[in-house]
């Protein structure tokens, strides 16, 4: 039984750190700035934050040898490029559409983990995959490039990949290191690599939409992301993955509320889809718990 409770207890603040990355997709809508500036200004101000943070916790900082801090940079190299990917994939189409497509994630992980950490491959991870593979059919209304919703729905899958990417590669330093602070590091890599777009690009809007972006650099980021970033402790990438395909469920939801999208019909059946693909993976994950061992008992 404690076994049972403590994997309970993983499975929620899995889900938790799901709900809040969830606000990303009505806040990438609702942010009226160019993705650039947007992802710029969410990592600076996540950054502060997490290292705030981390200070008043006392964590340890440093990361031990180059090998390590080579993997942290490029980690967040690959969200950099999932985030903005991401948001143009939201510009383009709608909270349901950027967030269903971007959770081809859990397929590409699928394949991703067990080539990369040499983990045994599942049967039934490839079946799930498959089924949020098909649920993700029913998003795209043609395929042309021309069309802005399949523009939306490609972007979202090549954020998807960067993303599985990252993931995977995080997992490994996780091991090792505090989740707070390896997304520290993630902010502040993406932080100086997007310093150019100060440059660049129109800011005479970022005061106005300072407080939307707060939120989405402090609940999403700081918070969320951490959160996630540490389940990868409990479960493996390709389980996280599939379990936190909650999450266009809830960011649809809130769509629904704060902005007013409501998803068309086929949209719904593909959300429906991968939603069964998340339950099966959380009834086996619960499964695979070992039996408390009542040798001693």
């Amino acid at each position: 039984m404690p076994h049972l409770n403590q994997h309970f207890k993983n499975i929620l603040e899995l889900n938790l750190a799901v709900l809040l990355i969830s606000t990303s997709g009505a806040l990438g809508r609702y942010i009226t700035l160019d993705p650039f500036v947007i992802i710029l200004f969410r990592a600076l101000m996540a950054g502060v934050v997490l290292y705030l943070f981390c200070r008043y916790k006392a964590f340890k900082i440093s990361i031990a040898n180059r090998r390590d801090l080579l993997k942290v940079i490029l980690g967040g190299s690959l969200m950099g490029i999932h985030w903005i990917t991401y948001f143009y994939s939201l510009k383009l189409s709608s909270v349901a559409i950027g967030m269903l497509s971007i959770y081809t994630y859990p397929v590409i992980t699928t394949f991703l983990e067990p080539l990369l950490l040499k983990t045994g491959f599942s049967k039934m991870h490839l079946a799930l995959a498959v089924l949020v593979l098909f649920g993700i059919y029913f998003l795209v209304p043609e395929f042309s490039l021309k069309n802005d919703q399949t523009l939306a729905v490609a972007l979202g899958v090549t954020s998807a990949f960067f993303y599985s990417l990252r993931n995977i590669l995080m997992k490994q330093e996780i091991e090792k290191y505090n989740g707070s602070v390896l997304m520290m590091y993630q902010m502040v890599i993406i932080s100086c690599l997007l310093l150019p777009v100060l440059f660049i690009f129109d800011l005479s809007k970022v005061v106005s939409q300072l407080v939307p972006i707060f939120v989405l650099a402090f609940i999403t980021t700081s918070l969320g992301h951490t959160l996630l970033l540490m389940s990868f402790r409990n479960f493996s990438v390709t389980t996280a993955s599939i379990i936190s395909s909650a999450q266009p469920v809830y960011g649809i939801l809130i769509g629904m509320l704060f902005l007013g999208e409501y998803p068309a019909l086929e949209t719904v059946i593909g959300g429906l889809l991968i939603i069964c693909a998340i339950f099966v993976e959380i009834s086996r994950s619960m499964r695979r718990q070992p039996s408390p061992d009542t040798s001693s008992i």
